[in-house]
């Protein structure tokens, strides 16, 4: 006895709503880039500049205990990480501590660093400081430039290959639901303020991958059932080609969240930005591959004289057991 998710023969009417889902994106969408623009994101030290100082020690590193010693120093936003190399030996333990930019200041002043030094000497006496390195406004500008490039980049790419594969009408509802994914998960960030670095940059890039994989399940069944159905109103054919995949989707995204979830709760702070990212644009996405991408496509309707069958159309595993 199989277990599915979504039972067969589902037949929703994902369309029954479209104006308030397809409007509610929209003012989400509105209300996402007057966010940005009002109050702007919280930069990290990648964007912001400041202050990288390298910490060597034959001790193990306690990374709670390094940010317990630095949190008096009132430094602001402070990232520490361990760094592991195969070289290293047993009694090499190395970290790298990232202090933002001081106000006013391109860099940490050097009475500023020694405080810090004291701080965890007074910690571990074995430690010592090999480098510390200065970010300054003008490679964070460049760092915020190319992530910029590296998104649009990616989108670019994501059209080019739609249009390729399927008529132009589904690349311009797939671009359309990759900005309203991205474009949320930048207003959320803007909203609560969360840390914005190159982390949540892979995260976004992780973001239009997945949400893109969605849509072209449902796209790709949309192709096979209009050649199949070459009578049938195209919303009807929309509407059952989402039927069709919704136990792929609700069992990928399903999955995908639980693990997500764990990592959310359970992964500490280093990470949280990131996970809660990808844990936001999962949600998004999956939304807009069902209220969003097919509705653009319904609204710019797509041609129905297919001249010849393709009997290797559509998703293999879209009819997956859940």
């Amino acid at each position: 006895m199989r277990l599915r998710l979504v039972p067969d023969n589902t037949n929703i009417n994902f369309f029954k709503l479209a104006p308030v889902t397809f409007g509610a994106s929209a003012i989400l969408f509105v209300a996402s880039v007057v966010l940005f623009f009002v109050m702007g994101l919280n930069f990290g030290i990648d964007f912001r500049g400041g202050t990288t100082i390298r910490t060597e020690s034959t001790t193990a590193i306690d990374i709670g205990e390094y940010r317990a010693a630095l949190t008096p120093l009132n430094l602001g936003d402070v990232s520490i990480t361990e760094v592991f190399d195969p070289t290293f030996g047993e009694n090499k333990h190395v970290s790298m501590i990232r202090i933002q930019a001081q106000e006013g200041q391109e860099s940490m002043s050097p009475e500023a660093v020694q405080s810090v030094e004291d701080a965890l000497k007074a910690l571990d006496p074995a430690i010592t400081f090999p480098s510390v390195e200065s970010v300054g406004p003008k490679v964070s500008g460049e760092l915020i430039q190319t992530a910029i490039i590296s998104v649009l980049a990616a989108l670019v790419a994501i059209v080019f290959y739609i249009w390729l594969r399927f008529e132009w009408q589904f690349a311009i509802g797939a671009v359309v639901a990759l900005i309203h994914d991205v474009g949320l998960t930048i207003g959320i960030f803007a909203l609560f303020q969360i840390k914005f670095d190159l982390a949540i940059i892979a995260a976004l890039l992780t973001i239009v991958g997945y949400s893109i994989n969605d849509t072209v399940v449902v796209f790709d069944r949309a192709r096979e059932n209009l050649r199949k159905y070459k009578t049938l109103p195209l919303i009807e054919v929309l509407n059952k080609s989402t039927n069709e995949t919704l136990s792929r989707t609700v069992m990928t995204s399903g999955t995908t969240l639980i693990a997500l979830i764990a990592l959310l709760t359970l992964g500490g702070d280093v990470i949280r930005g990131f996970v809660f990212a990808i844990t936001w644009g999962i949600v998004v996405g999956t939304y807009s591959s069902v209220y969003v991408a097919k509705n653009v496509v319904l609204m710019l309707g797509v041609k129905r004289d297919w001249s010849k069958p393709d009997a290797n159309a559509g998703t293999r595993f879209a009819d997956i057991d859940a």
